[in-house]
């Protein structure tokens, strides 16, 4: 009956939304969950469609009151989504409250230390699984969470001012576990919405090669998971939302990992998926790589109008792609089939021909009227002067004249 602290002194790298994905990556499979919410900012509440709880964990937190977390649980508003195992229920919840912020230097007037008053209270709690859910300070709410935890998430993303608190909140995770016999344990750092940018990729990449194997695989950013936490639904309840079956296979590899008690038999091969991308897409949204991830040549294709193109193609066994380079395009999936691979006549002197022309490459002309479009970049120097249409004379173009106003004496 693992406890699991979800922790990070940096505030806004998204520890709730972590901390909910984790949640309803275990309910789904049939555990029984509680996430206990130390934040006053109380979202991991809101967002588990609680409002105005009856009891909260500031009860906890007064005093030393052994085992009396599950008796200030609260029922989530979660639906059941689909697909989830037979007999799963929605997770509870040890709710907080904007109130919950004047407990803490209270907390520090206690001459015995209070440290471990959430510790007590999860006694003999009975779920499978406790997600706690730290505010973003290193102050005695984090520390309770902390010396109640078996194991501890640090979550950041990947930024320049997120990962600088990494290493901060690891020494206060170490010098806790010495006084606790190495509890918390570090259950690893979660990269929370990584998005498709440079700077993501290269403070990710730093993450990595600060942190080695400890950097577990990223969540990445997605509008599902936005939306999710809004409408205080798991993201396993948005069905067809683009995103969102990606993100629910993403925070349910990631539970693997962090709860191995929990985890599948089989993984699920969607998690490695592009954000917004349809599950089982990820293998072949390069269309120029094989299975094998070799490239070969093919032979030439023609584009329907005459035009042909030299380009190699992907031989993949049972189908085949044009490769993406200059002067190409890969087939649509409503165009010609793998047997007639398409492929896009190369540029000349900086010009495209239109599409059902066949060009004279000596020239740059075209077999019957001109049809040149600029291609990439425009050849140094003024600009060229569009040639007249053929069988037309020139027409030059004079200034309009308009006679002069009369005098008015």
């Amino acid at each position: 009956m693992p406890i699991l602290a979800i922790v990070n002194q940096k505030g806004g790298v998204g520890k709730t939304t972590v901390a909910l994905g984790l949640a309803a990556a275990a309910s789904v499979r049939g555990a029984r969950v509680l996430v206990v919410d130390l934040d006053p900012q109380a979202n991991a509440t809101s967002g588990l469609g609680v409002w105005d709880p009856p009891t909260t964990v500031d009860a906890a937190l007064e005093s030393d009151r052994p085992g009396s977390a599950p008796a200030l649980a609260v029922p989530s508003a979660w639906p059941v989504p689909d697909g989830a195992v037979d007999g799963a229920t929605p997770p509870d919840v040890v709710a907080s409250t904007p109130a919950l912020s004047v407990r803490e230097p209270q907390l520090a007037n206690d001459p015995l230390g209070a440290q471990d008053r959430l510790e007590l209270a999860l006694q003999d709690h009975g779920y499978d699984l406790v997600v706690i859910d730290c505010p973003p300070s290193l102050g005695l709410l984090t520390v309770n969470g902390l010396f109640a935890a078996e194991r501890a998430l640090v979550v950041t993303e990947p930024g320049a001012w997120a990962t600088d608190g990494v290493a901060q909140v690891q020494r206060t995770i170490g010098r806790i576990a010495a006084r606790r016999h190495g509890k918390p344990a570090l259950a690893g750092i979660a990269v929370n919405r990584l998005g498709r940018t440079r700077d993501a990729r290269y403070w990710h990449e730093q993450l990595i090669e600060a942190y080695g194997d400890e950097v577990m695989d990223p969540v990445h950013l997605r509008a599902a998971v936005a939306e999710a936490s809004a409408q205080a639904l798991p993201i396993h309840a948005l069905g067809a939302r683009p995103g969102a079956a990606e993100a629910a296979a993403e925070f349910e590899a990631l539970l693997d990992v962090v709860v191995p008690e929990l985890a599948r038999s089989q993984p699920n091969a969607s998690s490695s998926a592009e954000p917004d991308q349809p599950a089982g897409a990820a293998a072949s949204s390069d269309p120029a790589r094989s299975s094998t991830g070799s490239v070969s040549a093919a032979p030439t294709g023609s584009v329907p109008g005459g035009s042909t193109g030299s380009g190699p193609v992907v031989a993949t066994g049972e189908r085949e792609a044009s490769v993406v380079g200059a002067g190409e395009r890969p087939a649509s999936p409503s165009g010609p089939t793998a047997s007639a691979p398409v492929a896009v006549p190369e540029p000349t002197d900086g010009v495209l021909p239109l599409p059902g022309f066949a060009p004279d490459r000596s020239t740059g002309e075209g077999a019957g009227r001109e049809g040149r479009l600029p291609f990439a970049e425009p050849s140094p120097g003024p600009a060229p002067v569009p040639p007249a249409i053929r069988g037309e004379p020139d027409v030059a173009v004079r200034p309009a004249t308009f006679p002069a106003p009369p005098v008015t004496g």
